[in-house]
């Protein structure tokens, strides 16, 4: 499966340094010599990483196909993927999950009410956001995906459970929704 592990940012240096904004758990696991990613932008269509670095708790990334700051700007806002197996990674870690798998799940309160489907995973700064499709509700819900309100993410059952603050869903009660 083709995951994203992160947005690239700005230049950093003469070398061809980027900044990296991570979208991964684990940044020194895959940000390793060698390590080959798909760029997005797709020129070049492949980076691989000649070293990475935290400094000021961002992550910097040298890769062997860009050598100076000019390759290294054009890079902003490109996204990192990178192909995992599955198999291998859900022996590491039974219940880590990739926001590539939420799409097409069904979401459903702690109670077992249908809200919708999950359409995707918007990243910001502060959390990720879970897009829900509400049926007959034309705008998709934005519910931020935090454990307090997505207690769980069953890949394997095909559901994410919710407990939203009322008035989020037009199936939930304004008030004294799910606690």
């Amino acid at each position: 499966m083709l995951v994203t592990i992160g947005t690239m940012g700005r230049a950093h240096g003469l070398r061809g340094e980027v900044s990296v904004i991570l979208r991964t758990d684990s940044p020194e696991d895959r940000f390793v010599r060698g390590t080959q990613f798909t760029n997005s932008l797709a020129n070049p269509a492949t980076l691989t990483v000649v070293k990475a670095r935290v400094a000021s708790e961002r992550w910097y990334v040298q890769f062997k196909e860009v050598t100076d700051r000019t390759g290294a700007e054009s890079l902003n806002g490109g996204i990192l993927t990178l192909e995992v197996d599955l198999e291998d990674e859900n022996e590491a870690d039974p219940d880590a999950w990739y926001p590539e798998q939420l799409e097409g799940l069904e979401v459903v309160t702690t109670s077992g009410q249908r809200l919708g489907t999950v359409t995707g995973v918007e990243s910001y700064p502060a959390q990720d956001l879970l897009v829900i499709d509400e049926p007959g509700n034309p705008e998709p819900v934005l519910l931020p995906l935090v454990e307090r309100l997505v207690p769980e993410v069953d890949i394997d059952g095909g559901r994410v459970v919710v407990s939203p603050p009322g008035g989020l869903f037009a199936a939930l009660p304004a008030e004294g929704a799910e606690q």
